[in-house]
């Protein structure tokens, strides 16, 4: 049999008759060590843990991180300082979060002035009536706080990227007022917040289209960022609409982590755009990155977490472990990584592994003796194959191999 192009072993029903997609450059900034260490599970790390995935962030390709909240306290400030200044010699850059108060902004001028590089000021100001009202605030004086804190960034040399918490349920007249503001005073960006999960796609597409009206009319040289949560299980969708609508940086944590449900998964969001092509970075870090987020904040993978679960890449089912085995033999690893998955395992420096269990078949036994140095032997496949169809689960490899002896 003649083998055939990879291009005709896969139809793209995701690319086929597609509109075009959006084609600017995606940037990313990974909110693991100030959002992420919000959510109410999981631990802070140590200064030595979060230098390490400030450099895998790095390697990873992504653009900014957020190291954390200046008010916060002491530990908190001693760690933004010692990250800032880690960061001198990395490719990414460091952005801090502070009210939209000149008080809070304060302190990284004199930060700025002892490292000798800029940091990034995330001013946050709450802007859905709902907020407002639980606060007692006067929008007319929130366009006041606004207009002082971003300005005074501006003069200070700091770049300030003009934060909406909620701008999901705010209003357009509110979401045009503050952004208005906010580039008129000297924003280099703006953020868009899904701050409560509270959007679908087609929300988060209206908004963000919305909010590039609003730069455009300020000549089109403001970023456009997307800071979404994921209360509604919506939080990649969403990321991905954002992008489409024409967002130029997503905020997203390491495994999803975040304030109660979480925040759209950084790692998945960079899956979801090397597979579309939309970016070429080395994420053959990312296992890595993943399992240390995991150690460092106390937060375990689930075994069927997409790409890095223990489950991802495994498979005892006796028809899809045989098409798998079947590739492995022709030693075509390309069609192995893909024959019963979309998504390849290789890009992320994982491969497809077989186990054997309740729904195994003599392929599955076959292939694990061999790889562990046993002779399959008829004899040997049956006892484990009867061990199989007795145990509710998959086999360990000792548990395999007592069988076999």
């Amino acid at each position: 049999m003649t083998s055939p192009s990879r291009d005709a072993l896969i139809y793209d029903w995701n690319a086929a008759n597609a509109a075009p997609s959006a084609t600017h450059r995606i940037q990313f900034d990974d909110e693991t060590l100030r959002d992420g260490l919000q959510s109410p599970s999981v631990k802070d790390p140590t200064l030595e843990q979060k230098v390490r995935l400030v450099h895998l962030m790095d390697e990873l390709g992504i653009d900014t991180a957020d190291v954390g909240l200046p008010g916060a306290g002491e530990r908190a400030r001693e760690h933004i300082r010692a990250l800032c200044r880690e960061m001198k010699s990395l490719r990414i850059t460091p952005n801090v979060a502070c009210r939209t108060v000149v008080s809070d902004i304060a302190p990284i001028v004199d930060l700025v002035q002892e490292l000798g590089r800029p940091v990034e000021v995330c001013a946050f100001i709450g802007s859905s009536p709902i907020r407002q009202y639980a606060e007692g605030w006067e929008f007319e004086k929130m366009l006041g706080l606004v207009r002082d804190a971003v300005a005074f960034a501006t003069k200070n040399g700091l770049p300030c990227m003009f934060v909406t918490e909620d701008t999901t349920r705010a209003t357009p007249e509110h979401v045009r007022a503050l952004y208005s503001t906010a580039i008129e005073a000297g924003a280099k960006r703006v953020c868009v917040c899904d701050t409560c999960g509270h959007a679908t796609p087609e929300g988060t597409r209206k908004l963000v289209r919305y909010v590039k009206t609003i730069v455009d009319e300020h000549g089109g040289r403001v970023g456009i960022d997307w800071h979404g949560h994921r209360d509604r299980g919506q939080g990649l969708a969403n990321a991905l609409a954002a992008i489409e609508a024409g967002a130029t940086r997503i905020h997203a944590c390491a495994l999803g982590i975040g304030e109660r449900a979480g925040n759209t998964e950084m790692d998945l969001l960079l899956v979801n755009l090397k597979l579309d092509g939309r970016i070429d970075n080395d994420l053959s870090k990312l296992g890595e990155y993943c399992r240390l987020a995991s150690e460092a904040t106390g937060v375990p993978i689930p075994s069927n977490y997409p790409v890095m679960g223990t489950d991802a890449f495994e498979t005892g089912t006796g028809v899809h472990a045989a098409a798998v085995i079947k590739a492995f033999r022709k030693g075509d690893h390309w069609l192995a990584n893909r024959v019963y998955s979309g998504v390849p395992a290789e890009l992320f420096g994982l491969e497809q592994k077989i186990k054997v269990g309740p729904m195994s078949g003599k392929s599955n036994v076959v292939w694990c003796l061999e790889k562990l140095g046993v002779e399959p032997t008829d004899e040997r496949v049956q006892k484990v194959l009867d061990l199989a169809k007795r145990t509710p689960r998959m086999l360990s490899d000792a548990e395999l191999l007592a069988a076999a002896r």
